[in-house]
């Protein structure tokens, strides 16, 4: 029997699978490309991945990829300030994706979309769609409420109108959609806190990890120098809530790691490191690495992995994938949430800088770094297959919540 069609919206292109929202779009193309024929929308925002465009034929029956310019879109959301939309709205606004959409809908005869990050749902305006899914993945307008916390002046007020409006634009597509989902169960609350009347059509779709290219197995050789203990951030450094976590962890915590072991290092792994992130290199001490061809040597030969965001919404990947490799993790209480296992004997939690430092202190001792790593690979096989969180979605455009969370 012949797949049948359907659209797939993307706010980022979602290959390479090389950063979080790209992780979790790219796995749900690669499960719904097992299921349909699918038409995929995308915007590519870095040149790099101009490249990869190409390569997304192997999963989708028609792609239309538009290149966004991230400064021109920044002045397209100021036009929100204008139409009292939420900023991000305008952001990804571009009639020539509209029109392809509108084209591919009526000549496939497309009656299903998944919908990844609320702000592509605008695309859905319109469409004789008979079902719909909306990937939320995070409640992101709880996350530009708690950035403007952290604010002052203009900033704070800005943060805190998109928090407002972009809120109401998530229950209004939240409402019109069929099904909306998040990456955890805390996040799904967190919607439902505002939007009760929806709990009947809320689903929560964790993450996963590929425990198989993410195994002690595929480790690769050591990328550190000497014998020192290397305790190891990775993320993309471009994201502020990296940019925060790293450079709160490497001012407020390594200092009281190093009275203690002067001989260790804090390495941050990640692409586009920015100003910020980058003068935190210091010789012997905090190494940055920027862009590298494979993150797993860099966690597999770790003492330890922190995830010290104090902004987090959602199960964090790499913290999945440091799991998955079988290496002792801390964590922050916000990148905690949500995740399986238990606190103490699959990973470690600490917000305070002494907690910290007491955490990695505990991990780094033999014996309790090769039990906490054991038991985080444990807790990744258990309940973090990609496929078995995935199968949700399939379910979720062909039946009720209720029979999908049956």
């Amino acid at each position: 029997m012949d797949k049948p069609p359907l659209l797939y919206l993307v706010h980022r292109i979602p290959y390479p699978p090389n950063k979080g929202d790209k992780l979790r779009s790219f796995h749900i193309l690669r499960h719904l490309a097992a299921h349909y024929r699918v038409f995929l929308a995308t915007f590519v925002d870095h040149p790099d991945d101009l490249r990869h465009v190409q390569a997304l034929d192997q999963w989708c029956a028609g792609v239309h990829a538009v290149r966004l310019n991230p400064t021109l879109g920044r002045m397209r959301s100021l036009r929100g300030l204008l139409t009292g939309e939420a900023l991000s709205v305008p952001y990804y606004r571009n009639s020539g994706m509209a029109d392809w959409v509108g084209e591919m809908v009526r000549s496939e005869h497309i009656r299903q979309a998944v919908v990844f990050s609320g702000p592509m749902a605008q695309y859905l305006e319109g469409l004789p769609l008979a079902r719909t899914v909306i990937d939320f993945c995070d409640v992101d307008s709880a996350k530009w409420t708690q950035y403007a916390a952290s604010r002052r002046g203009p900033m704070a007020w800005l943060y805190r109108r998109e928090g407002r409006l972009l809120g109401r634009y998530e229950r209004q597509w939240a409402r019109r959609a069929d099904v909306s989902s998040f990456v955890t169960r805390a996040e799904a609350d967190l919607f439902l806190a505002e939007a009760p009347q929806l709990a009947d059509r809320v689903l929560a779709i964790e993450n996963g990890v590929d425990s198989e290219v993410f195994s002690p197995a595929h480790g690769g050789e050591r990328p550190y120098r000497g014998g020192q203990p290397n305790i190891v951030f990775a993320g993309a450094m471009d994201y502020w809530p990296n940019v925060d976590a790293a450079t709160w962890f490497a001012r407020e915590v390594m200092p009281r790691v190093w009275v203690e072991m002067p001989e260790a290092c804090f390495t941050i792994v990640g692409m586009n490191p920015t100003p910020a992130v980058r003068a935190l290199a210091a010789p012997g001490r905090v190494v940055v690495t920027g862009t590298v061809p494979d993150v797993r040597p860099y966690v597999h030969h770790a003492d330890v992995v922190v995830a010290p965001l104090r902004v987090a919404r959602g199960i964090q990947n790499k913290v999945l994938e440091a799991m998955s490799m079988g290496r002792p993790v801390v964590v922050s209480s916000a990148s905690a949430a949500g995740l399986r296992g238990q606190a103490g004997t699959s990973h470690e939690v600490a917000d305070a800088p002494d907690d910290y430092v007491a955490a990695i202190r505990r991990c780094l001792a033999p014996q309790a770094a090769q039990a906490m790593g054991q038991a985080a690979r444990q807790t990744v096989l258990e309940h973090y297959a990609w496929d078995a969180h995935l199968q949700a979605i399939p379910k979720a455009l062909s039946a009720s919540v209720s029979a999908v969370t049956a």
